[in-house]
């Protein structure tokens, strides 16, 4: 338990209250060509940007936990470092350090897989996604336990991956199938059988996540446990043929492939085998580990068989209710949340957003931790997305939020109220250009309506975001920066987050100056736990990190 923050006697806060806006994917381009924030008229945020103290947040990198200044952001690391204030080392710099050190390989979980399949005869599986875009998983980490595999005398081993297209290049599969499967040979010469069994696009099976469409899990558990989808001799023919039977689909959206020789596939799941689950980040990892894990109760589709099998996440994905009961790597183990003193301090708190990022202003934010802290005191509210892609509705559910929104400034229920519009990040990956345009006017249009009413309440807002994506939609050369072209002659769409900075615009139409209009520069987001816990009217940890206020 934590004690109640210390009052600031020479700053009180205001009448209303502090609205913090996270607008997911929103960052500052480096780029000009391909900047859809910048492209977008959005005379809404160019208002606040002119008239109101800004200044730019590191949002990735080690500035949130990662192991490298050349490691993308994210919305989970993004929303741990705004809610705790802090940085924590996080699921990539752990997984790497574990493996580095073999701690991984000396720990029970790895001992009871391996022992498995060693006394069963059966085969060691790998579940994840296949790509070193280092958000959800590296291909480096999955290549590392089939060496220590193969040291310790696994025989048979099968790889079912999920193609990315995210947060690597939008047709990048076979850059990473290719050399893979030549490495797998190399093993195999020395009599391994380790072999791709399936896959297919990490946004058409497997990888859904707030319980948003299931049917997604369901194709993952038909093709990755059962072997049912369309048949190839190989995961490259089934990219190829996918491509050419359907012009312009980018990877996250391929179908199903189960991989068969003599018309079987060669890698269903079955009683006596070991399963990884080798993504480190959890919120796309939880529903396929329910349907391994969940007895009778698991209701959200007909799994047919269940496997009685050793099943293991990379980290522990739900810190609270244990989830997966194993793992290979325990995960940073954040405490002391903004949320968590906001509670003990009897400050009253809305969080929202839809479906998509409801878990990040909840979950996430509170240090991947379910619940609340006080019933009492916090309400949480989901609005539910739409269950399309999202190029179809680039504008997403940010009006629905917003109505909630100013349902509650006015009604003087909440001190707090921290709100995640999704539409920068979910649509930007998407790589459709057009439609990142629509979804940033769209958040404009609502940014415009929270203004008028912090405004009437006497309230402050915060604008930031938690990593940037819109900011960065084309591809660029990296000696010269130019415009990559595809064959047909337009620009090749990014799908990836950025490594850009991110907005901090403090609205007070109140203020006296009690602070200086230049904000703090040169840090983190984590820096916005302090600065919305100064502006509610307290003195913020000691140890967390500055806020970006300079106060007179």
């Amino acid at each position: 338990m934590v004690k109640a923050l210390a009052k600031n006697i020479q700053f009180k806060g205001r009448t209303g209250p502090v609205v913090l806006v996270i607008m997911d994917g929103v960052g500052y381009g480096k780029y000009r060509e391909g900047d859809a924030v910048a492209e977008a008229h959005m005379e809404a945020l160019a208002a606040f940007q002119k008239d109101w103290p800004t200044t730019k947040l590191k949002a990735h990198g080690t500035a949130v936990g990662l192991p490298s200044d050349e490691d993308m952001g994210n919305s989970e690391v993004g929303h741990n470092a705004i809610g705790c204030g802090r940085v924590f080392a996080q699921g990539a710099k752990l997984v790497s350090n574990s493996l580095e050190t073999g701690a991984m390989f000396e720990g029970a979980t790895w001992k009871k897989l391996v022992s498995n399949v060693q006394t069963t005869g059966g085969a060691l599986h790998f579940i994840g996604l296949f790509s070193d875009g280092n958000v959800h998983s590296h291909i480096d980490h999955l290549k590392a336990m089939i060496m220590q595999a193969k040291k310790e005398g696994v025989k048979k081993i099968r790889i079912h991956a999920l193609l990315d297209g995210r947060d690597v290049g939008e047709t990048s599969a076979l850059d990473y199938i290719d050399p893979f499967e030549a490495w797998l040979a190399e093993l195999n010469a020395s009599g391994a059988d380790y072999r791709i069994a399936s896959g297919g696009g990490r946004m058409f099976i497997t990888m859904d996540r707030y319980g948003a469409d299931w049917s997604m899990v369901e194709r993952g558990w038909n093709v990755h446990v059962l072997g049912k989808g369309r048949l190839f001799a190989s995961a490259h023919e089934a990219i190829e043929t996918w491509r050419k039977e359907i012009p312009g689909i980018i990877d996250q959206d391929l179908k199903e492939f189960v991989i068969a020789e003599n018309g079987k596939p060669i890698g269903t799941i079955n009683d006596g085998d070991s399963v990884v689950y080798f993504n480190f980040r959890g919120d796309r990892a939880l529903e396929m580990t329910a349907a391994f894990e969940d007895g009778a109760s698991f209701d959200k589709f007909d799994r047919v068989r269940v496997p009685a099998v050793e099943y293991a996440g990379m980290m522990e994905y739900d810190g609270d209710l244990h989830i997966p009961s194993q793992y290979l790597v325990t995960p940073p183990a954040i405490d002391r949340t903004m949320g968590e003193f906001l509670a003990a301090t009897g400050v009253r708190t809305l969080a929202i957003s839809e479906t998509q990022k409801y878990g990040h202003v909840t979950y996430f934010f509170n240090g991947n931790k379910l619940g609340k802290f006080d019933e009492k005191l916090e309400d949480y509210v989901e609005i539910k997305s739409d269950v399309l892609p999202f190029e179809q509705r680039p504008w997403m559910k940010c009006a629905e939020i917003t109505d909630k929104i100013l349902e509650a400034i006015p009604s003087g229920k909440y001190d707090f109220i921290r709100v995640n519009f999704p539409n920068g990040d979910m649509v930007g990956h998407t790589g459709n250009y057009e439609a990142v345009i629509c979804s940033m006017e769209a958040m404009d249009l609502q940014l415009a309506r929270l203004k008028k009413a912090v405004q009437a309440a006497g309230g402050i807002m915060i604008l930031s975001a938690d990593h940037g994506n819109a900011d960065d939609m084309f591809e660029h050369e990296k000696k010269t920066g130019a415009v990559s072209i595809k064959a047909d002659g337009t620009p090749k769409a990014k799908t990836s987050h950025s490594l850009n900075p991110v907005p901090c615009i403090i609205f007070d139409p109140a203020g006296k100056g009690e602070y200086k209009k230049s904000l703090k520069e040169g840090l983190g987001i984590s820096s916005l736990a302090a600065t919305c816990i100064e502006l509610l009217g307290y003195k913020a940890p000691e140890d967390y990190d500055m806020s970006v206020l300079d106060w007179n």
